[in-house]
């Protein structure tokens, strides 16, 4: 494990409590099964021994076949039970880093894993976990027979036969060296492989999701070219450590063989000058290929541990992100609407790019803002610090007169609505994604969920679907036009809706009649609550009540929307220098 990182290794310690109770009865059971593979064959060398020399009938054999017999149902046993207890014990594991990593995931949220490409990020939570799950399932009980079967051989040959012992125990070294040599190349190229694996998956995520842009542009032969290339990257690394793999292999089976073979040798002279008997050369020879069986079984499983501990090294980079103090917060329930105050407020992001410099806004309870400003201004940053996604690096924000910081994320978040220009959609039902598992306000699910399809505008279409609210979406719900999609969204919002509604300008990509349908639902979505707009549509800021122009991370201009209009400031160069007059759009956001 010398590649490993400190993380990694304490990883792989605290997974050793989640396998628990199952690999230690894998381990056990692993251990007897080998001592009984030297039990079998005391067995049947008696028993030849006995038919072949000593003439024994039937009826004086069959305890030594009923031994036999016994002995094969005990291993057999014995080997369902390591099998099982393994796979139970790499479920656990499985499950632990699953959950850990989906829980790690949602703490950073997603400014702070805007730098890990989605397809990475899934593959880490795929393959690196199940990856990491066969160092229990297949490693763990294979390094057990190789520790218990070599001991229980030797402890029963020396006492027997010396010299055949003395064969065993020069070529275990040998064995053991030739692994370690290939295994240091291995893990190299394992590390390798990974990586390369991680850039595949990103990189045909990417090039997938923007499939349409492609073909518009005619690209796509480009980026079916790209995706070529980096599968056959990751093909080269993988046909690499499987090289090392299979001469590492090639290099165990040369020692065993000849080691096998060195045993037959020292056994068939010694029996021909009857030094030994043939009983014991027998059990000797029998015993010879069942000391290298469980090494031969590592040199094969070699490279399962090697990409565990890769994949290992992976996870425990997402794992080991990291994050500014936890703030648990105390326990937080809106009264109404809330009012919210940034005072001086500054972000830096890590690498020294500064977001906001001491902003400074207050906003009244029910008041409905609109952020405007360039790209790159700090609006989307302004969004982040109230979804709890980042934290102020100085300033504080104040809710109702107490620090945002002092509330507990849970409770906060749940008083939130955010609608974004994009709605994300799940795997499930109409339902299901509005929903999102929610309890409904009051408990009346059904009742809450066909008032908010109505308030959103949605109940028409949803009651035209196939199967009506029972209708599966299409992954990121394709099945869907860019209006019912944000109906939808709409809908979800207004299920659970909170005193606080943070909009990303939701009717940007909308056609006309779309966007009048969703603005009614938005007005319903307004009563009662503060809402903040990122704005991109005249239509939107001429709702607001007040208007905020940031620029450069500060406020530049706020006030109403006609009082800026006449002041000829930084608003009314903006809308000048805005689309032509035919356009709705204020200007794009980034």
């Amino acid at each position: 494990m010398t590649t490993n990182s400190a993380g990694s290794i304490a990883l792989l310690r605290s997974l050793r409590p989640v396998a628990g109770r199952n690999a230690q009865v894998a381990t056990v059971a692993a251990a007897l099964g080998g001592v009984l593979a030297v039990a079998t064959a005391q067995v049947i060398a008696s028993g030849v021994d006995r038919i072949v020399f000593a003439h024994a009938s039937l009826s004086a054999t069959m305890p030594l076949l009923g031994m036999l017999a016994g002995i094969a149902v005990m291993r057999a046993t014995a080997s369902w039970v390591t099998e099982r207890s393994a796979f139970e014990a790499a479920a656990a594991v499985r499950r632990h880093l699953f959950r850990r990593g989906l829980e790690r995931v949602s703490e950073l949220g997603p400014i702070r894993l805007a730098d890990r490409p989605p397809g990475e990020l899934a593959a880490t939570l795929t393959e690196a976990i199940d990856a990491v799950a066969l160092l229990w399932r297949s490693w763990k009980p294979a390094m057990v027979r190789a520790i218990a079967v070599p001991l229980a051989v030797l402890a029963v040959v020396v006492p027997r036969d010396p010299l055949a012992a003395a064969i065993l125990v020069v070529a275990l070294p040998l064995l053991v060296w030739f692994s370690i040599l290939t295994g240091k190349g291995a893990e190299e190229a394992s590390g390798r492989q990974w990586a390369s694996l991680a850039r595949l998956g990103g990189h045909l995520l990417d090039q997938i999701r923007g499939l349409a842009e492609l073909k518009l542009a005619g690209t796509s032969k480009q980026a079916v070219a790209s995706v070529k290339a980096a599968a056959e990257a990751y093909g080269r690394e993988t046909m690499a450590v499987l090289r090392i793999a299979f001469l590492s292999a090639l290099a165990v089976e040369f020692v065993a063989t000849g080691a096998i073979a060195g045993v037959a040798v020292a056994v068939g002279f010694r029996l021909m000058w009857g030094e030994i008997d043939f009983a014991t050369g027998f059990f000797v020879l029998l015993l010879a290929p069942e000391f290298f069986a469980p090494l031969r079984d590592i040199g094969v499983r070699r490279h399962a541990r090697i990409e565990a501990l890769a994949a290992l090294d992976t996870i425990a980079a997402v794992l080991d992100q990291p994050m500014p103090p936890a703030t648990f917060g105390r326990p937080w329930s809106p009264g109404g609407a809330p009012a919210i105050r940034f005072e001086a407020v500054g972000v830096i992001h890590d690498d020294g790019r500064v977001a906001l410099d001491g902003l400074d806004l207050d906003i009244a309870a029910g008041e409905h803002v609109a952020i405007v400003g360039p790209s790159g201004a700090g609006k989307s940053t302004l969004l982040a610090l109230l979804t709890r996604f980042l934290e102020p690096t100085s300033g504080r924000i104040l809710i109702d007169g107490q620090p945002l910081s002092q509330i507990d994320p849970v409770d906060w978040r749940s008083a939130l609505v955010a609608l974004p220009q994009t709605p994300p959609f799940f795997d499930g039902t109409v339902a299901d994604n509005i929903v999102m598992g929610r309890a409904a306000p009051g408990g009346d699910r059904d009742g809450t969920l066909h008032n908010a399809l109505i308030a959103a505008r949605a109940d028409a279409f949803v009651a035209r679907l196939p199967q009506g609210l029972k209708t599966p979406l299409a992954e990121r719900g394709r099945n869907l036009s860019g209006g019912e999609a944000q109906r939808l969204a709409l809908a979800r919002a207004l299920f659970g809706a909170g005193p606080l509604v943070l909009f990303d300008e939701p009717t940007s990509h909308l056609d006309d009649d779309a966007q009048a349908i969703v603005m009614q639902g938005l007005a319903e979505l307004r009563k009662g609550r503060t809402v903040l707009t990122i704005a991109h549509r005249l239509e939107t800021v001429a709702s607001t009540d007040r208007i905020v122009v940031i620029d450069h991370g500060r406020v530049v201009e706020a006030g109403p929307p006609a009082v800026l209009r006449a002041a000829g400031g930084r608003w009314a160069t903006m809308m000048m220098d805005a689309a032509p007059p035919s356009s709705q759009k204020v200007q794009p956001d980034a």
